[in-house]
């Protein structure tokens, strides 16, 4: 479940480390983060691979699975996509039916560089480059781009972290990695509470279970969404990696044991299931994205990956059926975005309807 590898230099980013936080406004409203699998209005994604950071073999690759990720999902719900206008005209043969909207973007991770929505207003939460890792002049201003063109109010914070990093079960739990958000390349000085209050006044969440996540591994600094996916109130797919040389190895075992003693907001035990990483994949990458809990819930359908290994893929897909009973479950081959570290989940954000 090895992730997203340092593709660009620190020395590159930091100048921009800090760019783009604001002041808390004084402001009493509250606002709520749906669950993923509330009904959608559509789905932001961003056709990006750079030769920069992808490299000029892999970057095309790349490219083909965005569009297979977006023409998938627009089976289901309306896409807008952000292209480059270098590349309008590729996005446009390789994703029909699919909605273009040109923006100058740094990389294709819109998870992490979009806005988080709630009702009726997009929290802007400062995207550094994962700390700094990657240059992100232009996708630091990503979220208030998307939530311009929704047409809907951006709401600033002095928090910083990534939609990677925040799983919601809608009714005020959430499940968050220490290793990214309480990271002092994002949030110098911050305490759990401190936190915890921020994200109660932006996304109405209650109850929070910390994830200890591992930091300098990959660039996230160990997101959530590949740990653990709340698959509806009180039900949480958690990836378990059994591959010994992976640092994943003994930090998924950890986190099953935090979640299988968790209670979410209500006091309700959290009911955990497991679903393994494949033994085999067709890619042999240290950085390859092994793993299946990154898979992204839409209108009537789940989105997930396959790797190449017939039993796991099906045990995944089997499992996701089970927990998603009124979607259609798809799963798609996306080597080229697992590649680079990173995964469905990680190219899409939701606009709740």
């Amino acid at each position: 479940m090895k992730r997203r590898a340092f593709v660009q230099s620190a020395a590159a980013a930091v100048s921009g480390l800090f760019a783009g936080c604001t002041e808390k406004a004084g402001d009493s409203r509250t606002w709520v983060m749906p669950e993923e699998g509330r009904p959608h209005q559509r789905t932001w994604m961003a056709f990006a691979a750079s030769d920069r950071i992808w490299g000029p073999e892999l970057a095309p690759r790349v490219k083909q699975d965005l569009a297979r990720i977006a023409t998938t999902i627009a089976r289901f719900e309306p896409v807008s996509m952000l292209v480059p206008a270098t590349d309008l005209e590729l996005a446009r043969q390789l994703a029909p039916g699919v909605d273009l909207v040109t923006a100058e973007l740094d990389d294709l991770w819109l998870r992490d560089t979009g806005p988080v929505f709630v009702n009726g207003a997009a929290v802007d939460f400062n995207f550094n480059g994962w700390g700094g890792k990657q240059r992100h002049s232009r996708d630091s201003k990503i979220a208030r781009f998307v939530a311009d063109k929704a047409g809907i109010e951006a709401i600033s914070t002095d928090l910083v972290l990534e939609g990677g990093a925040l799983e919601v079960d809608g009714e005020g739990t959430a499940i968050i990695t220490e290793s990214c958000v309480l990271n002092d390349n994002r949030n110098r000085g911050w305490s759990r509470q401190e936190v915890e209050e921020e994200l109660a006044r932006l996304l109405g969440i209650r109850k929070v279970i910390w994830l200890p996540g591992i930091a300098g591994k990959d660039i996230t600094d160990g997101h959530t969404d590949f740990y653990a996916r709340f698959a509806g109130p009180g039900v949480v797919v958690a990836g378990l990696d059994n591959d010994p040389e992976s640092f994943d190895y003994d930090v998924t075992r950890r986190h099953l044991e935090i979640l299988r003693g968790a209670t979410d907001v209500h006091g309700r035990p959290l009911r955990v299931e497991v679903i393994e990483g494949p033994s085999r994949t067709r890619v042999e990458d240290e950085d390859f994205a092994a793993g299946y809990i990154n898979f992204y819930v839409c209108n009537g359908a789940v989105i997930g990956p396959e790797f190449g290994d017939p039993v796991a893929d099906a045990a995944a897909k089997a499992t996701l059926a089970r927990l998603f009973p009124d979607r259609t479950v798809v799963q798609i081959d996306i080597d080229g975005i697992a590649s680079g570290g990173g995964g469905i989940h990680c190219t899409t954000q939701q606009q709740p309807r």
